[in-house]
């Protein structure tokens, strides 16, 4: 998988933006630590998803980019296959849930996708998703379940560690664990010393309760302010990574993902969304230990209006 990432990165040269890394003095006397950042909110479409897709899209042979391709999510993967679609000219339909955001409904159709919304209190968006698909011959790309797409992922940790070779720790926002599972084996091929944890959500701590037992853990859909960590379940190709290139997996509060969404925007004058300043949380709540130097990845900056707002007033 190493050599997998490898290629992605030349892959996604000219395509995707090498995010920026930024510091705050402040935090690092605060934390008795050197904290680096490694900016996916700078990324196209806002977030680390854009990586994922185009690696994974870009492989599909002639006659799978002719039929067109379909991703069903009511976030960032969404925007990620539509605009990486549109760069490619290849048509993209999206399954997207009722009561999607306007703002993310306008972004993907935005970037040339076609939208076809689902009910989520009455349809299943798997079995709407398949019948689409076997009716058009449609490519699925999975948001986190397809090794192209861990692979182009990885891709944040192999850019970071590039710059800021010396890390001791890295911290990984989890979801569906595809950037976890990539960042690790990046991490491991760069630096096998380096400690690589992955952080979700007290609320979506799936990751966690598999890591622990040795098998995946399926939750109920959970109503975290981290939007992007609400899958039930890590995937069948990103537990096992996972399970043998991550150190550890901690959670975060509420209040704490909360609080680093603001720090950023007040204390560093960025825009990170909740999923995105989970690495953040873990260490301003102590749950992770801040040591020597610390890397995170901010997965991506989307934030709702209304959630921002609703920080804002806490």
């Amino acid at each position: 998988m190493f050599q997998e990432i490898i290629d992605a990165k030349k892959r996604l040269q000219g395509f995707a933006h090498q995010t920026p890394v930024l510091t705050s003095r402040s935090l690092n006397k605060m934390l008795g630590a050197e904290v680096f950042f490694k900016c996916e909110n700078f990324q196209r479409i806002g977030a680390f998803k854009f990586r994922g897709a185009f690696n994974c899209i870009s492989q599909l042979s002639e006659t799978e980019q002719k039929r067109g391709v379909i991703a069903f999510s009511s976030g960032n993967h969404a925007q990620a296959v539509a605009l990486v679609s549109k760069l490619l000219g290849i048509k993209a339909t999206i399954i997207m849930p009722s009561n999607t955001p306007q703002v993310k409904l306008d972004a993907t159709r935005g970037y040339g996708a076609e939208i076809v919304i689902y009910d989520i209190q009455s349809e299943d968006r798997e079995i709407v998703t398949a019948k689409i698909q076997n009716k058009h011959g449609y490519t699925l790309i999975a948001p986190f379940n397809n090794k192209h797409v861990i692979a182009g992922q990885g891709t944040v940790a192999h850019e970071f560690l590039e710059k800021i070779p010396n890390l001791n720790t890295l911290l990984v926002p989890c979801g569906g664990g595809g950037l976890l599972a990539g960042s690790a084996v990046a991490a491991k091929g760069v630096n096998k010393n380096i400690r690589v944890i992955g952080i979700e959500p007290e609320l979506a701590d799936d990751a966690k309760q598999s890591f622990e037992a040795g098998k995946i853990v399926t939750i109920p859909v959970s109503n975290t302010i981290a939007d992007g960590t609400r899958t039930t379940a890590l995937g069948h190709m990103t537990f096992p990574l996972i399970q043998q290139y991550v150190d550890e997996i901690c959670t975060t509060t509420e209040q704490a993902i909360i609080d680093a969404v603001k720090f950023f925007l007040l204390r560093m004058k960025i825009v990170v969304e909740p999923s995105g300043a989970l690495g953040l949380a873990a260490l301003l709540s102590k749950s992770v230990k801040a040591q020597g130097k610390v890397g995170v990845i901010i997965s991506g900056g989307n934030i709702d209006p209304p959630v921002l707002k609703q920080i804002l007033g806490e």
